[in-house]
């Protein structure tokens, strides 16, 4: 068992995105003043001048360096054996931190105990909210979803997809699933539940993190008090068709593991459905606009390279 010497390690995954890792770092920092602290970063065989930029100047930061992209979970489990802090940060390279989140975070995590993962409201870069909760995943939500009823009604509970938009996301609450890209996890949890499962490259990690946590005991609780800035897509703007493949693959997994065989064929068989709909809606926008705009194309593009994937998944990824 690790030797706790410190308050809180802020852990960041990175890979290719120098620019939003460095605004990153700036913030953690600033906000983690008055702590005893440390932070590491896992870069994933960046090629952009990452690594170089942390050393010179963040030279008091932890770095790691992979050769290779090892993933999501596997590079954030590489962090979490060697950190030695009580509370332990996951963090995005591609988040900003706001003034006295840190503080207000580890402060109720110290007044309630039975709290394993906690996770700040996330903002967009214009600061309007980013729903960051989400149901476990069921049959009945993913069919919602394929069908668009979450988006027909947002503000039904019935109708509710995954994400709980149904929900302002402006007061603290238990919930399934935090989305994984700013939690602040006990340590004595995470030695309880084990790390994140390696087997999810990226994407879906979390929610079967939460499941764990929850099958322990261990209460995840939304903390709309502490705010984070939440660029996205930093890494996975760099190879978008396979990052959204590899989402696919992920959810899949997931439903592997925690679902049965009937399930689980059920639930491709709405991923399927999801992405013809998509891959003929977007095709008869692309004709009838009469404009091929990058978005759109991209959008095509991601639906066929799935179709094909499901039919020759080896060949793919």
């Amino acid at each position: 068992m690790t030797i706790l010497q410190m308050d809180i390690s802020f852990i960041i995954v990175s890979w290719n995105a120098k620019r939003h890792l460095l605004e990153c770092l700036e913030s953690l920092v600033k906000e983690s003043k008055g702590h005893d602290a440390e932070i590491i970063v896992v870069d994933n065989g960046s090629t952009d001048g990452s690594t170089g930029a942390v050393r010179e100047y963040f030279p008091s930061v932890m770095l790691v360096e992979n050769v290779d992209n090892l993933g999501f979970a596997r590079a954030n489990n590489i962090g979490i054996r060697i950190c030695k802090g009580k509370y332990v940060c996951l963090v995005n390279s591609d988040v900003m931190v706001l003034g006295g989140s840190i503080g207000a975070m580890y402060d109720y995590m110290e007044r309630h105990p039975a709290v394993g993962i906690l996770g700040p409201q996330i903002l967009n870069s214009d600061l309007s909210i980013q729903p960051s909760c989400k149901s476990f995943p069921t049959l009945w939500n993913c069919f919602c979803r394929t069908m668009a009823l979450d988006s027909f009604f947002p503000k039904t509970r019935f109708f509710k997809g995954e994400f709980m938009t149904y929900w302002a996301h402006d007061t603290l609450k238990p919930v399934d699933i935090i989305v994984g890209c700013f939690w602040m996890v006990r340590r004595a949890a995470i030695d309880e539940v084990g790390l994140l499962d390696e087997r999810f490259f990226i994407y879906s990690e979390d929610k079967d993190w939460c499941k764990r946590f929850h099958e322990k005991g261990w209460e995840v609780i939304y903390f709309p008090d502490a705010k984070v800035i939440h660029y996205g897509g930093a890494s996975s703007a760099n190879e978008p068709i396979r990052f959204y493949l590899e989402m696919q693959k992920a959810n899949l997994q997931y439903w592997d593991k925690h679902h049965g065989s009937i399930s689980t064929f059920l639930f491709r068989c709405m991923l399927i459905i999801n992405n013809i709909s998509r891959l003929i809606g977007y095709k008869i926008i692309n004709i009838y606009s009469g404009e091929s705009s990058k978005d759109i194309i991209e959008k095509i593009e991601r639906s066929k390279a799935f179709l094909r994937w499901v039919c020759h998944p080896m060949t793919i990824l």
